[in-house]
């Protein structure tokens, strides 16, 4: 088993609040989340605006808080040897925090509070002229093979996220990103979609946000994980260097489809996502359609999910 933790743009208001509601294990993560930053983002979480929460300081704890609060109730209140069953743990971008918390490499203090700072720099990081775009068509190493050749130093362009079979993202110099975006249409892409995001994320333009976050990593202790977490930056199970994986991935191309082949290489039968949304199980059913795969969010879902296979 495979348990898969998402990244931003899995967020909506009122994520976690029936969790919150309902077990003291959740309420509990809530609350050392809100202790650890100093401030009430559970309150965010369930009541606020979605255009605060979409803010990148407040969205990558916030997921993070969620994942955490799903995972404490189906080992808290279900099934306490649950990660006895589980081969490797993953997270895609900002959910590879969460993986590495599940795993207790990092408290979960200490996560909330660097991927505050990780979203506070990656903002700070963002030029006006940057942009996202999703190429739906296309395999990543044509688009590769295609941004190779528009890029420069002054004009940036590079594969952000593999994320499944023909869906690719595409980050950089905005305009440098457009230009991309048409000639990827030109050699069949399917559809060019601008992405309506804060930032270049997973670009070279992100190198900026790498100081902050090494100084907030830099006093912290890393354990070694219960399960190997695949790295979004080796595609491969990993058992230690976090550091310097979480550092190389702010600026590196998220290698999720890989991961997820990687699991699967490695006798996984059942692909878990815990967390708000269905992102990662709609990317799972797309790259492996034949394995099993579901997603836990709610008390109803990881309820049956135990009484199923735990």
């Amino acid at each position: 088993m495979l348990f898969m933790f998402p990244g931003q743009g899995s967020q909506k208001i009122g994520m976690g609040k029936d969790l919150y509601d309902n077990f003291p294990s959740a309420r509990s993560v809530f609350q050392e989340v809100d202790d650890a930053l100093e401030y009430h983002l559970s309150r965010l979480i369930f009541d606020g605006s979605a255009e605060e929460l979409r803010a990148t300081a407040n969205v990558q704890p916030a997921l993070m808080a969620v994942g955490m609060a799903c995972f404490s109730v189906l080992k808290n209140d279900f099934s306490p040897e649950i990660l006895n069953k589980v081969k490797f743990l993953a997270g895609h971008s900002l959910g590879e925090y969460t993986a590495l918390c599940v795993g207790g490499v990092i408290s979960l203090a200490d996560t909330a509070r660097l991927l505050r700072v990780r979203g506070q720099a990656m903002a700070a990081a963002c030029p006006d002229t940057g942009a996202m775009a999703a190429i739906i068509g296309l395999e990543v190493d044509v688009l590769e093979n295609l941004l190779e050749t528009e890029n420069t130093n002054e004009s940036i362009v590079q594969v952000a996220n593999d994320n499944c079979y023909g869906q690719v993202v595409i980050s950089g110099h905005g305009k440098a990103v457009e230009k991309a975006m048409q000639k990827s249409l030109d050699m069949g892409a399917k559809k060019a979609i601008l992405l309506d995001v804060s930032g270049p994320f997973h670009s070279r333009l992100m190198e900026s946000a790498l100081d902050a976050l090494a100084r907030a990593m830099e006093p912290l202790e890393f354990h070694n994980p219960v399960r190997p977490v695949i790295s979004n930056v080796t595609a491969a199970g990993e058992s230690g260097n976090f550091k310097e994986l979480l550092l190389r991935q702010v600026t590196s191309m998220v290698r999720w489809r890989e991961s997820i082949e990687f699991s699967l290489e490695h006798a996984v039968t059942r692909l878990v996502e815990i967390g708000s949304g269905r992102v990662l199980t709609g990317l799972a059913k797309r790259i492996a359609p034949d394995v099993e795969c579901c997603s836990l969010g709610s008390p109803e879902s990881i309820e049956k999910f135990a009484s199923c296979f735990c």
